[in-house]
């Protein structure tokens, strides 16, 4: 059976929510190790038949220092927001060997339609460094800032992740 990562970072717990629904989705045919990114490793295994990557879209890419800082103004977990965040992890992991395919998503205000996506960008980047992307970048829908998650969009994730896990093969 193959193996399957999941690395998100969550500020308010929305896209840990997207994150574990995913792996639900995943583990129909995959193992699967679900990891935020501050203790997600830089140095992939061979073992590893799929990467999955999520977090929040902030400024409209990957979360950076200063819009951590903000959302921790706005009730964000405090702890999350002080860590180093996807963008950093994924200038990190591109510097190993092991190059899996990659499938992205993330979470993002529903309305106002906010346009950019971290999803997009981290796909971007991993791109850049050889890693053979699985699938265009997927959104979910958070209503405000903090959420919740729009209804159905756990359901919608956990369908996705299947599809993904049925495209490795």
């Amino acid at each position: 059976m193959k193996h399957a990562l999941v690395v998100y970072e969550s500020m308010f717990g929305n896209t840990k929510e997207i994150a574990e629904a995913v792996a639900e989705g995943l583990r129909g045919s995959m193992t699967v190790k679900v990891v935020e990114v501050g203790s997600a490793p830089v140095e992939l295994s061979d073992e590893i038949g799929l990467l999955v990557v999520g977090g929040p879209t902030h400024a409209f890419s990957m979360s950076r220092p200063n819009t951590r800082a903000d959302a921790a103004t706005k009730g964000a977990d405090k702890r999350a927001a002080a860590a180093a965040g996807l963008r950093e992890w994924v200038e990190q992991v591109g510097k190993g060997t092991a190059r899996p395919p990659v499938a992205a998503f993330d979470t993002k205000v529903r309305r106002p339609p906010l346009p950019g996506s971290a999803a997009r960008a981290a796909l971007t980047r991993l791109r850049r460094a050889h890693f053979p992307v699985l699938t265009s970048a997927e959104n979910f829908y958070v209503d405000g800032t903090a959420g919740p998650l729009v209804e159905g969009e756990p359901d919608r994730a956990r369908i996705w992740g299947a599809k993904c896990a049925a495209d490795v093969g």
